[in-house]
């Protein structure tokens, strides 16, 4: 059974179905020609998924999202920024790497992340005559450090499938998304300074400066607030997820008073649409997951990986390709839903701690989003950037390099990101 809902689900990815779609045909034709399988029990299941506490929190980050950067507010955060390093060789990219970095404190969405900061940066960069392919690149690679600076969507959903703790995944996260920060910023000075790339050589005015880090402050507390919440006990992931829209929202209507109904409803119908979608991945990665369960499939990868795999070395380099290849071609939602099952028992065989699998499947299936064929963060940003996605590929050399020495780290010295 296990062969078979595998090969329909190919067969669907390659026919171009949506996921969600593909899943669902590959669950109900294998429980259809199974007589063993009771179908109310796998309804249930589905259902019994998405009726989870902490999902609430994924409505709310996404929401959070919209408000934040979709007005004044995002405009002021890359105004400083640009200010502050934008004369530095490659200045303007780090722009964009440290935008993402800080509204990955915010959304939690690494789509969300190209999407908004793309829309902003690529054209700035064009201005000032990037090449346009390296701006793709350069917001594609940096966008996924949304899913690891807290809060992260795959982390929560992560930690429902594996019953493991957001709040702790959410703190592991941290160093290695500003480890990728930084990486990635030394990526784009080093290529900068090499190719010769323009900057802002305008002198910056301290008072200046100050004025824009006071107008651009909410926007950089937020992220503050969310680790602090969080890191204390004070409230939890959901709970915060709802106090960050909160603060958001007054944020945009009393202070920056861009916040009309229009604006509103769109960033509402936005997240209440991205939300739909994963709901809807959910159920339908709950029910393959349920049916390769009942199929024995996880239990037959722990024994064959006991068999012939003697070391715990080699158990995690497996994982990593598994998950790198499988990035490379499933959504990120239904990839995090459909591997953890399939690994945490694996994990739990060699001692591995499941905070540090969920950092490891995260970091592996970010790299997944700038990666073809399905690279969702890839095909956004070479679309704005009006450019073939071989050309942004090109550019992202550099930039698999900075992802994989973090995921080695994140992998063999777990003692860096556990805590």
């Amino acid at each position: 059974m296990s062969f078979l809902i595998i090969v329909i689900f190919l067969f669907t990815a390659a026919a171009a179905v949506p996921i969600a779609h593909g899943l669902l045909m590959a669950a109900l034709v294998a429980a259809a020609t199974s007589s063993k399988i009771p179908m109310d029990i796998l309804v249930q299941t589905m259902v019994q998924q998405v009726q989870s506490f902490p999902l609430i929190a994924i409505p709310f980050f996404m929401l959070t999202g919209s408000l934040m950067m979709g007005g004044k507010l995002g405009e002021a955060l890359i105004g400083v920024l640009t200010r502050l390093i934008g004369r530095f060789h490659g200045g303007p990219a780090q722009v964009g790497v440290l935008s993402s970095t800080i509204f990955g404190g915010v959304s939690g969405s690494a789509v969300a992340d190209a999407s908004a900061i793309g829309s902003l940066m690529i054209p700035w960069h064009k201005h000032l005559g990037y090449p346009p392919a390296f701006s793709a690149a350069t917001i594609a690679a940096a966008a996924t450090i949304d899913i690891l600076i807290p809060p992260s969507i795959p982390m929560i959903l992560f930690a429902i499938t594996a019953n493991a703790s957001i709040a702790a995944l959410f703190i592991a996260g941290i160093l290695p998304g500003l480890l990728m920060c930084a990486g990635f910023m030394f990526v784009c000075w080093w290529v900068g300074k090499r190719r010769n790339f323009p900057r802002d050589t305008e002198v910056l005015r301290r008072d200046e400066f100050f004025k824009l880090l006071a107008y651009a402050s909410p926007a950089l507390l937020l992220p503050v607030l969310i680790i602090v919440f969080l890191r204390f006990g004070i409230a939890t992931p959901t709970e915060v997820a709802i106090l960050s829209t909160l603060y958001s929202g007054l944020v945009s209507a009393f202070l920056y008073k861009d916040l009309g109904m229009k604006r509103m409803n769109q960033a509402v119908m936005h997240a209440g649409l991205a939300t739909g979608v994963v709901l809807l991945v959910i159920m339908a990665s709950a029910a393959v997951g349920w049916l390769l369960t009942f199929d024995q499939m996880p239990n037959g990868i722990v024994g064959w990986a006991k068999e012939n795999l003697n070391q715990s070395w080699t158990v995690i380099l497996m994982m990593n390709l598994l998950m790198l290849v499988c990035g490379m071609f499933i959504d990120l939602p239904a990839a995090v839903l459909l591997l953890t099952p399939v690994f945490v028992p694996l994990a739990q065989s060699i001692g591995m701690d499941p905070v540090q699998l969920g950092i490891m499947m995260t970091v592996n299936l970010a790299i997944g989003l700038y990666t073809p064929p399905v690279g969702t963060t890839l095909f956004i940003t070479s679309s704005l950037a009006k450019v073939k996605v071989g050309e942004t590929v090109r550019e992202l050399g550099p930039f698999y390099l900075v992802a994989l020495s973090v995921l080695l780290l994140v992998s063999y010295v777990p003692s860096a990101i556990l805590r």
